[in-house]
């Protein structure tokens, strides 16, 4: 992690902002652009035509490519990027969340809240699974990187308060937190929880990660189509796995 290359990138990013637009509007793009400015601080590097596609970045370490999520909308990208060079999916995580409400009959924005919910990185695991066909993919690599972050939603939901289905806005990053990298299939194994030594189920997985039972589901299926966990038996209705 460089830190003072981050700030560097979110100092940037943000003035820009700021130059141009309200904080709050930008429909995810801050986050997109101070990851890409941190990742590649020459810009030339930005927005390479490869084929019919555009690649976030290309540089000597080959393609990167900063999702946010959909990582589905990415298959068409992979098809194309895969066989010609080493592709990074860059997957940036929300760890401690500020939120902020935007009024947009007012243009109101409230005082900063801090969410009770923490990221973690077995948050991607829904998104791989929406490209699981492509995960042995030899040129496939991914970088989490989870940040401490501002979130701006809009107070556009269905309930009473107009929060519950609000639309989010725009994410402000504050703080690297940390960087995990996944170079090749063997390295799947960073996405085992410490705690799971021995033989666990979905529940002990489901417990240790904080998803949901669907979402754990998905994890242990996308671990074991990587192999680096496997089936080892059942305990009453439940599979048995193992690193």
């Amino acid at each position: 992690m460089d830190q003072i290359l981050f700030q560097q990138a979110c100092n940037k990013v943000i003035d820009q902002v700021k130059e141009g637009h309200e904080i709050g509007t930008l429909s995810e793009k801050t986050i997109h652009a101070v990851i890409k400015n941190y990742l590649s601080p020459d810009t030339s590097c930005h927005e390479i035509k490869i084929g019919s596609f555009y690649a976030d970045i290309l540089n000597n370490q080959g393609i990167i490519e900063i999702q946010t999520r959909n990582f589905d909308k990415l298959r068409r990208k992979l098809d194309v990027f895969l066989e010609l060079k080493p592709v990074t999916i860059v997957y940036p995580i929300p760890y401690t969340k500020m939120l902020r409400w935007v009024n947009e009959e007012t243009g109101e924005i409230s005082p900063p809240r801090k969410s009770p919910k923490k990221g973690s990185p077995y948050m991607i695991f829904p998104e791989l699974y929406k490209i699981k066909s492509y995960l042995l993919h030899p040129n496939l690599k991914l970088h989490i990187i989870l940040l401490d972050m501002e979130e701006y939603r809009l107070l556009n939901g269905w309930s009473k308060d107009k929060k519950k289905g609000s639309t989010r806005s725009d994410g402000i990053p504050s703080k690297l937190v940390d960087e995990i990298f996944i170079e090749d299939i063997s390295q799947y194994e960073k996405l085992i929880p410490p705690g799971l030594n021995g033989n666990f189920t979905t529940t002990d997985f489901k417990k240790v990660t904080r998803l949901s039972q669907k979402y754990a589901f998905s994890a242990l299926n996308i671990l074991n189509y990587v192999g680096a966990i496997k089936k080892v038996g059942k305990q009453k209705q439940s599979y048995l796995y193992s690193r």
